[in-house]
């Protein structure tokens, strides 16, 4: 069965671990931004910052310099997702710079899928080098969504 998508509000109840919070303090002295969460994923090998949306350009810097420093400091890969309160425009910004058409949420029992539609030509990117990011949107997802699974069409 389908959800309206617009109906579905995020969970915003995070729990930082000690870890993650040396995390958004080194990022908030680089940066100069606060971000809401963070995200350490061991199986991506990267930390994941969400920050307001009209702070994510500020994030990274110019020609991204602050995440290229972030990551040869950490040693990980960095992701900046700018939030957003309705689903559909924090999809948009989790595929960022893929152009995200439509998106749908189903639901059984007790699976819920996220499907994305995203323009044809940008298919490849919004998947990402080995499903890299799809594995982060399904990360990001089950996180303030409780959504399990993330389908690119």
């Amino acid at each position: 069965m389908a959800s309206k998508v617009s109906d579905v509000k995020p969970q915003f109840n995070v729990k930082l671990t000690m870890e993650e919070m040396k995390y958004v303090t080194i990022f908030q002295d680089v940066t100069g931004v606060t971000p809401k969460d963070c995200i350490v994923s061991d199986e991506l090998n990267s930390i994941i910052f969400v920050v307001d949306n009209d702070k994510v350009g500020l994030a990274v810097g110019k020609r991204g310099y602050n995440v290229k420093y972030l990551a040869k400091l950490f040693g990980r890969n960095i992701d900046v997702v700018g939030w957003a309160e309705n689903l559909e425009e924090f999809v948009k910004n989790v595929f960022t710079p893929a152009r995200v058409y439509r998106i749908q949420l189903m639901e059984s029992s007790n699976r819920r899928t996220l499907y994305v539609y995203v323009d044809p030509k940008d298919k490849g990117m919004a998947i990402g080098k080995n499903g890299r990011n799809v594995a982060k949107a399904k990360v990001l997802m089950k996180r303030y969504y409780d959504i399990d699974g993330v389908v690119i069409y």
